[in-house]
């Protein structure tokens, strides 16, 4: 249902740099929370232990503010230009996943939603909250009964327009407005994000083992990293795009021309040998401004580090050598790892033994 403030509300939206927009009722995705349950009864959170904390709060829109009537869900393009995977057989570099490439998302998004939202109270009054990624609220679930598009095999939500490459935010707000329908699932008979994941895992489609995802290994596990994943994790070394770039419906996606958004040149293609100098003072200068910058230095140069080992390239020794002397614990492990690997790759390859006479 098309209203003049539905309308109204869409072409701010727009203006503000907004490339899809949904509204659903608070109570459209009842399904929502005993999935979540589910999925932290089985351990699947790993270490983000504020997911387990959050529960009853992030279950559902009511459940973290009981007042709240409709939400109005908000997608943000950062589609790339060019092909994410095309670093991956690059063993010197670094891979960056391709949201974190240019300006915090959430600072940028955080003023556009602000901004949209008091133009909606000038417009209708009520109250509202807004939030970017940060809160409690099932960002996807919401998403797809808002008709942004759906929660695809890779669980990420992916939009018929705009691909798998879309930052989510919402306004929850008092008042009742016109809801829009879902789209229905369309990934059919399709396999490429569970082919793709090069740890494994999915252990079902629809469902995501954090504790296997290589984006949740480099960005929000703390510790050493398992043994198992080492060598999967390639040259990533914060975040993992494989499930989505592979996605069909990407070929719909248009570039983003975000200039706020835009990734910046020194990120776009790190050297590993430049992360692995990387002291606290430094780590703060190259990622000022950037989402990267939460994890701290440590966790930074502790995947450099794996991703050095799995490069083959000695001329990286002398670096990890140092850092195997690191105050880090978990850095000096992961470079004496990285060492014992380079040292592997380095063995010469026995000469056959002459055929018997």
């Amino acid at each position: 249902m098309t209203t003049p403030l539905r309308a109204a509300l869409a072409a701010e939206a727009t203006r503000l740099g907004f490339a899809t927009i949904g509204i659903a009722a608070a109570d459209a995705a009842p399904q929502a929370a005993a999935r979540l349950h589910d999925w932290l009864e089985a351990g699947r959170h790993g270490d983000m232990l504020w997911m387990a904390e959050s529960e009853a709060r992030r279950g559902s829109p009511q459940g973290l503010w009981p007042d709240v009537r409709s939400v109005i869900m908000l997608g943000t393009s950062y589609a790339p230009a060019l092909d994410p995977l095309r670093h991956a057989k690059r063993p010197d570099t670094g891979v960056l996943s391709v949201y974190a490439l240019g300006g915090d998302y959430h600072d940028i998004i955080k003023k556009r939603l602000k901004t949209l939202a008091r133009w909606l109270v000038g417009e209708a009054g009520g109250e509202l909250k807004v939030f970017v990624d940060t809160a409690p609220v099932m960002e996807k679930p919401l998403a797809e009964a808002a008709g942004l598009g759906w929660q695809g095999k890779h669980t990420n939500l992916v939009s018929r327009s705009q691909g798998s490459w879309l930052f989510l935010a919402a306004i929850y707000t008092t008042l009742d407005l016109p809801v829009d329908s879902p789209v229905g699932d369309r990934c059919g008979s399709c396999t490429r994000c569970q082919q793709a994941c090069p740890t494994q895992a999915f252990p079902a489609p629809y469902r995501l083992d954090a504790r296997r995802c290589i984006s949740y290994l480099t960005i929000e596990h703390k510790g050493p990293i398992p043994l198992e994943f080492r060598a999967a994790m390639g040259n990533r070394i914060y975040g993992c795009d494989d499930c989505l770039a592979v996605c069909p419906w990407n070929r719909f996606a248009k570039a983003a021309h975000d200039l706020a958004l835009a990734p910046r040149a020194e990120l776009t293609a790190p050297a590993l040998a430049d992360l692995l100098a990387l002291d606290d003072e430094s780590f703060r200068e190259v990622f000022r401004g950037s989402p990267i910058k939460r994890i701290g230095r440590g966790r930074m140069v502790r995947n450099a580090a794996i991703a050095a080992g799995n490069s083959g390239d000695a001329a990286l020794a002398p670096a990890l050598a140092v850092l195997r002397e690191d105050s880090d614990s978990v850095v000096a492990e992961a470079a004496s790892w990285a060492l014992a690997q380079l040292a592997i790759t380095r063995q010469p390859v026995p000469e056959a033994s002459p055929p018997a006479d």
